[in-house]
């Protein structure tokens, strides 16, 4: 259906003044000579710094914003700390105090207190490197986290070091276990014992005398305690597995079986003499998942005891598990396989007895709730619900169930930051007026109309890391065009009490650079729905030509692209894209993240790749009618659910789009894992058809354009075999395609020198080779007649 266009709403964000002028792209039809130019221009570069290009960009530190901390907030709420450049040991850092109502700093954890006495892993008489720190519950000891390896997502694999504050002595960890083997350290509430997890076991360790021993001894590949299995690692961000009650006498923990979940064999062909396969335990969707317990067990006799549970734990995931506010009792999140359904438990310590406390459903999915806090001496805690419509706070009463909202307005909160006990106040994240924007809201804990605390000055997007009194804040801020600012502000009033991080050399980085505008603005596809955008012109561009349009994509319900923040290398490359004489535009499709209400993200449930294509169609049906649009050059790229959205794209609409970069895609929904994909689709088994529709993979005889596929071989996420069953069906339809496989690449494709600046190089030059750049004369312009959907 062909629809006209209205409601355009532009809004300029930012319009960044160039100092210095890098080099005029070509608008010639010749794509050899186009490229020439390219490379020619990227060579006099090199003479002019102030030129952006993809060298610059991925294989400098010209734009890399200035880091703070980790910062950590003391309990007692008297300040905070970071580690900062150490004035005893050149190169090391020291833990640093920072007041936060008179700026005085003062070093609480020399980097000289951190040395060793024997070798360690970073050499003799060198301080410990601090991947990670933080403080015991009773304050008298430091946990040091160093010799960091990575599992999978990130480095939760390493040694682990205990400085005790009255005496500076410095204890290992673990006695004689192997170097970076523990995960997950943790100091009892009393100060008295640390307990970690190793080789899928749990152990506690005696501080003063330095005895280990095992809470749990059948660990193994299969049976894994006090950690996860990949997919709950990926999906839920379950990665430490077990809570120290806080009299210290118990600790919980999870244990997965993982016994009868398919094995994915990945395979290295690069590392060694002869290839070898990588097993991992993968549940790709429709098929055994690992079962899940929940053992409780005593730190004096060893004795566990396991929270009882009736239902096939091969079919529902115990999501979430802490302690109740107390020793008692644990509070569990019990989802059916098919998450629309969330039982709160809360189980006996004593006896693994359960009795649910409420329950939340949901006719498409339900999310996790981490924002749980406990209020009235643990009588009362926060849920967040969607159940009216909207993502709302409630109180609940832990021992009947019913649930009060606090936050009765039509707008969604999206975080929740802090709860201020002592004056009653609720900290949350959400955005009233824009999707694209994050500000922090204040509203009674009991009830009553909210209040925007981000000043008008701060528009854009903003985070919130929030003193436990309440009283101050480390806020950070950015815009699309503008890198972060990170400012130490009081609360409620929001004053800026000082400027922690300015980063002035990248903002003087970017001002010197020639870039285009760019605007938000929303697009009417009809039905009363309107869809952000972001577009970026080129810094010479000309309203009476027509340009090229270049999609950036995603599409999913996992994230938003449009959004009003710094987004780094990213939005770097894309304003170098329209530099070389594109207009670069991304659209959030319904079913993507923002705070829309719950209709929009939940309408697409059962329909992902489907629903959002049609819309992203839609959208370029209406950007089409704009006078600069040049319907005959356009392209679309994306990565992950962006590269399965790529393809969706050039199959389904070959005449609307004609180049697509599709990086690490998932072209059949099937080889996707179970939590993720299970929860938008539901089981393949009972919704065969909506797997076929949404899979881009059955519509790729329907290319017509160019099309690059990019893939690392050694992705543990999205699996490099649905690449190759792509390619076996393009090769069937005998389509032309390019491809660029990356050996031994996840699926962030950025291992291995000089990855990241490769990929980007191959993707600029191929969107350069494919799709004619530049404005031209608009004589001969094609309308784009919008598909029956």
């Amino acid at each position: 259906m062909h629809r006209s266009i209205r409601n355009l709403n532009f809004i300029a964000v930012s319009s960044l003044l160039a100092l210095t002028v890098a080099w005029a792209v070509s608008g010639s039809s010749n794509a050899l000579a186009q490229d020439a130019q390219a490379k020619d221009a990227e060579t006099r570069n090199v003479e002019q710094p102030a030129a952006l290009t993809v060298d610059r960009i991925f294989a400098t530190a010209d734009f890399a914003t200035d880091r703070f901390g980790p910062s950590k907030w003391l309990e007692d709420g008297s300040g905070f700390t970071t580690l900062e450049q150490s004035t005893s040991v050149s190169g090391a850092l020291d833990i640093v105090f920072n007041n936060p109502a008179d700026g005085m700093t003062r070093i609480m954890v020399s980097a000289a207190t951190l040395i060793p006495a024997e070798t360690t892993p970073e050499g003799s008489a060198a301080p410990l490197s601090i991947a990670d720190y933080s403080w015991s519950p009773d304050g008298t000891k430091l946990l040091i986290f160093t010799n960091t390896k990575r599992v999978w997502r990130q480095n939760t694999r390493g040694d682990y070091w205990i400085l005790n504050l009255a005496t500076n002595e410095l204890q290992q960890l673990g006695g004689d276990a192997p170097e970076s083997t523990l995960m997950f350290a943790k100091v009892s509430p009393d100060g008295q014992n640390a307990a970690y997890v190793r080789q899928n076991n749990v152990y506690v360790e005696n501080l003063a005398t330095g005895v280990i021993r095992s809470l749990t001894s059948d660990g193994s590949t299969t049976i894994i305690n006090g950690t996860f299995d990949w997919v709950h690692e990926e999906e839920f961000f379950l990665r430490d597995g077990f809570r120290w009650s806080p009299d210290s006498r118990k600790i919980a923990f999870w244990q997965l079986d993982a016994e009868g979940v398919g094995e994915f064999l990945m395979i290295n062909n690069t590392d060694s003499l002869y290839s070898f396969t990588i097993p991992l335990q993968y549940p790709k969707a429709g098929t055994t998942n690992s079962s899940s317990r929940i053992g409780i067990v005593t730190i004096n006799t060893g004795a566990t005891i396991w929270v009882k549970d009736d239902d096939d734990p091969r079919n529902h995931y115990l999501a979430r598990m802490d302690w109740a506010n107390d020793s008692e009792e644990l509070i569990i999140q019990h989802l059916n396989r098919l998450q629309n359904t969330n039982e709160v438990w809360v189980a006996n310590a004593e006896t693994g007895g359960v009795r649910v406390i409420m329950t939340d459903r949901d006719d498409a999915w339900l999310d996790v709730v981490d924002d749980l806090f406990w209020l009235d001496d643990g009588k009362t805690f926060t849920w967040v619900s969607e159940r009216d419509g909207y993502r709302h706070v409630y109180l609940v009463d832990r021992q009947t169930g019913k649930l009060s909202l606090v936050t009765d307005f039509s707008k969604d909160v999206l975080s929740i930051p802090k709860i201020d006990l002592q004056n009653e106040r609720l900290y949350f994240i959400s955005s009233f007026d824009s999707a694209t924007e994050r500000y922090l809201y204040m509203s009674p804990l009991r009830g009553g109309e909210p209040v925007r605390l981000t000043p008008g000055a701060f528009k854009g997007w903003n985070d919130y890391q929030i003193s436990s009194d309440g009283a101050w804040a480390i806020h950070t801020h950015s815009t699309f065009g503008s890198p972060p600012v990170i400012n130490l502000i009081s609360l409620p009033d929001h004053q800026v009490v000082r400027t922690l991080v300015q980063n002035d050399r990248v903002r003087s980085a970017v001002a010197e650079l020639t870039l285009g505008e760019t605007s938000f603005f929303q697009v009417d596809i009809g039905e009363g729905v309107a869809l952000d955008g972001w577009m970026i012109k080129p810094s010479d561009f000309d309203s009476t030509k027509i340009y090229p349009v270049f999609f950036f994509v995603y599409g999913e319900p996992w994230s938003q692209t449009v959004t009003n923040r710094w987004g780094g290398a990213g939005t770097l490359w894309h304003y170098l894209i329209a530099e070389h004489g594109y207009i670069v535009i991304s659209i959030d499709n319904r079913g993507t993240p923002g705070p829309h209400g719950r209709a929009w993200r939940k309408m697409i449930y059962g329909e992902i790749g489907t629903i959002a294509a049609a819309d992203q169609a839609a959208a370029l049906g209406q950007i089409s009618e704009w006078p600069f649009i040049d319907t005959d050059r356009v392209g679309i790229w994306g990565w992950s659910g962006g590269g399965s959205m790529t393809l969706n794209m050039l199959f389904r609409y070959p005449d609307l789009y004609h180049v697509g970069m599709s990086v690490a895609p998932v072209p059949d929904q099937r080889f996707y894992d179970t939590i993720y994909q299970e929860r938008y689709m539901g089981l393949p088994q009972d919704n065969t058809e909506g797997y076929r529709l949404g899979s881009p993979i059955t519509y790729a005889d329907g290319l017509k354009g160019s099309l690059l596929i990019v893939h690392g071989t050694g992705d543990d996420n999205v699996h490099y075999q649905g690449t190759e069953a792509l390619v076996n069906k393009l090769i069937e339809g005998n389509k032309r395609f390019d491809m660029m496989s990356y050996p031994n690449r996840s699926h962030g494709i950025y291992e291995g020198a000089n990855t990241s600046r490769h990929l980007r190089n191959l993707l600029t030059r191929y969107l350069n080779e494919h799709l004619e750049a530049g404005g031209k004369s608009p004589e001969i312009r094609t309308e784009i007649v919008q598909p029956e959907n």
